[in-house]
């Protein structure tokens, strides 16, 4: 809704930047969000948490195919705030990504006005604060982008739809952790996993069962709600189950999958899975578990799946999980396919793209490692480590401004050489479709993210990847998404059209090293200057560092 208060004036402004990506039939819907800290308690300590609207986790956001938002973002804390969307792609407006290569920072006191379009997707994503060590902190909450109403669902509308934030969390405050880092050090272990910013038993969802369940007990029905799962974290990978239920995987990231069921579900960081859980037990209560993936020390917590009519308490042993088998999980990931016959945002099925006939332009291989530069941790991608400048590159690129970055300043392939500090940037032309493979030398499982795309995961195996490893890949029915896991000494490799023109982050969902400079942007460039291309920068962006003091357009 808009904000009460709101002047003629500032709701022309809207209004005018809505015409730069607002077609005349898309609906649009106003969001005002007023960021504060405020005192959380999800570990049973008070802790100082970023809240929306004075909640945390932040709203959902509700939405339909094509849907314009309008996000109005006022930062009351006392520092620079962005906000990022996990999995939106910001079809030709990398402006709005929410990301410091992108996007200046909202100053403390001020406002800025996110105008995005979920311009031909569906399914389930997020958003999370992405500067300093915010997200440590909370500021993340759920997105559901819904078909249009003309576009077949390969499933029964559901009796409930719920969103799940899970993730990894430190009773320390996020500046301490932020300390920590910035003085070349490692965080310490998680204390604990939250289930919408609860603690253990904390949270609970209120399901029905269908009334002749009442009546006869053999033939256990029940209704079918959906479950929206999220891994908001830090670092870790979570399994995910439900006690006495099983799960339909339907959708990833946008994808609506082979609908095949799992007992329990690996979600790893930065991560989004949909599944369908029928209510079919007698009545009573069950635990919701998510639990910590390859580590030494396993973490859980519970939730409450709650039946309405339920006469008995949540009881039993708390079901186990998988904990460090890698086979399992990597077996799991491959059979997560795509629906090549059910529609995506569009009608057509989504296996009417063959991405296993197009010949592919260009192969990058990246690799991350650790290590210490100038007697302090840092991490990179093919020996560079990312550090950010004054002025976000989106910015520089468009204004023209020399001396901010260089195209090429990170290889398309590992070089061996001792890790260094740069602000690296890959240049891609346009329309190419490129491979991209992920190798994974050290002992923890790496989850990688790419801004404004989803791409197609061909391949994951063990060992080092080499051309012969394309005999493994799924050319057929892979599943498209926009996060990827990268299992121990290990590779996972993708296919991705560049149809997206801006400048669009590559990072590492592990958020301590993707501070500390596992990252890159990958500008996507055409030389033709065209709005059918990308849209002209928003008349209302914010301008910082060298930008600062040069004009948009006019208002």
């Amino acid at each position: 809704m808009m904000r009460k208060g709101w002047s003629f004036w500032q709701g022309y402004v809207v209004l005018l930047a809505l015409a730069v990506v607002v077609k005349a039939e898309s609906p649009y819907r106003f969001f005002d969000w007023n960021v504060t800290y405020g005192d959380i308690f999800p570990l049973g300590v008070r802790q100082q948490g970023i809240l929306i609207n004075g909640q945390f986790p932040g709203p959902d956001i509700y939405s339909v195919t094509n849907d314009n938002l309008i996000i109005n973002v006022q930062n009351n804390l006392d520092e620079p705030f962005l906000l990022s969307w996990n999995g939106l792609q910001q079809r030709r407006n990398s402006y709005e990504d929410g990301v410091y290569g992108t996007t200046c920072p909202i100053p403390p006191g001020k406002n800025f006005t996110y105008i995005l379009q979920v311009k031909d997707q569906i399914g389930s994503f997020f958003y999370f604060p992405s500067l300093a060590f915010h997200k440590a902190a909370g500021g993340f909450g759920g997105i559901r982008v819904l078909s249009r109403p003309r576009i077949p669902v390969p499933f029964p509308d559901p009796a409930g739809d719920f969103t799940l934030l899970i993730g990894d969390w430190f009773k320390n405050d996020h500046r301490q952790l932020k300390a920590m880092l910035d003085g070349g050090h490692k965080l310490p272990f998680p204390d604990g996993i939250l289930i919408n910013g609860h603690g253990p038993n904390g949270a609970s969802f209120t399901v029905e069962q269908d009334d002749e369940r009442q009546l006869v007990f053999i033939f256990l029905t029940g209704k079918t709600y959906r479950f929206r799962i999220s891994n908001v974290g830090l670092q870790n990978s979570l399994n995910f189950r439900i006690q006495c239920h099983k799960m339909k995987l339907v959708e990833v990231e946008g994808t609506h999958t082979v609908q095949t069921i799992y007992e329990s579900l690996d979600v790893h960081v930065g991560q989004s899975y949909s599944v369908l859980v029928t209510m079919d037990q007698a009545a009573q209560d069950f635990y919701i578990v998510a639990s910590t993936r390859f580590t030494d020390n396993i973490l859980s917590t519970t939730a409450t799946l709650h039946y309405s009519n339920s006469n008995k308490a949540v009881s039993g042993p708390i079901p186990a999980g998988p904990t460090d088998q890698i086979d399992w999980s990597l077996n799991q990931a491959r059979s997560i396919r795509t629906n090549l016959t059910a529609s995506g945002p569009r009608p057509n099925p989504q296996g009417s793209y063959h991405y296993g006939l197009i010949n592919i332009t260009r192969t990058i291989k990246l690799v991350s490692s650790a290590a210490q530069v100038n007697g302090k941790q840092r991490y990179a991608v093919n020996s560079v480590s990312f550090v950010p400048t004054d002025t976000p590159l989106k910015l520089a690129d468009y204004f023209k401004i020399g001396g901010v970055f260089r195209v090429g300043s990170i290889p398309d392939n590992p070089t061996g050489q001792n890790m260094y500090l740069d602000t690296s940037v890959m240049g891609a032309d346009y329309r190419a479709f490129v491979e991209i493979v992920f190798e994974n030398h050290e002992n923890i499982v790496q989850t990688w993210h790419i801004d404004g795309y989803a791409f197609w995961v061909v391949g994951m195996n063990g060992g080092v990847w080499t051309p012969n490893s394309r005999e493994e890949y799924n050319l057929r029915d892979a599943v498209s998404r926009s996060t990827t896991q990268v299992y121990p000494k290990s590779w996972t490799a993708i296919y991705m059209a560049l149809d997206n023109v801006g400048m669009w982050n590559v990072r590492s969902e592990f958020w301590a090293r993707q501070y500390l400079g596992q990252q890159f942007y990958l500008r996507v460039y055409t030389p033709v200057n065209s709005l059918r291309d990308e849209y002209l920068i928003p008349k209302n962006a914010l301008l910082c560092g060298k930008a600062q003091g040069r004009s948009t357009r006019p208002l």
